[in-house]
């Protein structure tokens, strides 16, 4: 196991509920590495999150993929939902959870949300 990724498991544990607070369920991530398979599962209860490590249980939803790519979402380098319709990695479970990956991981380097984009133009307007 890599120190990014228990790192990006504690940050899960300590920020991830925000953008999670409509969401519950179980999501087990199986990362591959050339010589064996780590196990970490995600639960998420409206908005709270615990993980553990270890665990191979059954999960509601099973991300099966290697260290590499799953730092590259973590970092946002590569978005989910692509990642999985172009079958970088696979998901069996319930279609929701593999739809909120997107709030999982990290967004594209420099993204803004639209929100806030849209007030800065409706600010810059008055102004005018």
């Amino acid at each position: 196991m890599s120190e990014a990724v228990r790192h990006f498991f504690d940050d899960l544990v300590r920020g991830g509920g925000r953008m999670l607070r409509q969401v519950s369920g179980t999501l087990r991530f199986d990362l591959r590495y050339p010589d064996h398979v780590d196990h970490w599962r995600v639960r998420i209860d409206r908005g709270r999150v615990t993980v553990s490590r270890g665990d191979a249980a059954p999960a509601d939803t099973v991300i099966s993929t290697d260290e590499m790519l799953f730092l590259q979402m973590a970092r946002g380098e590569v978005k989910p939902l692509p990642a999985w319709l172009r079958n970088d990695f696979s998901a069996d479970g319930e279609f929701r959870l593999v739809l909120m990956l997107e709030r999982i991981f990290a967004p594209p380097p420099g993204a803004r949300h639209p929100r806030e984009v849209a007030g800065r133009r409706s600010q810059a307007g008055e102004r005018m």
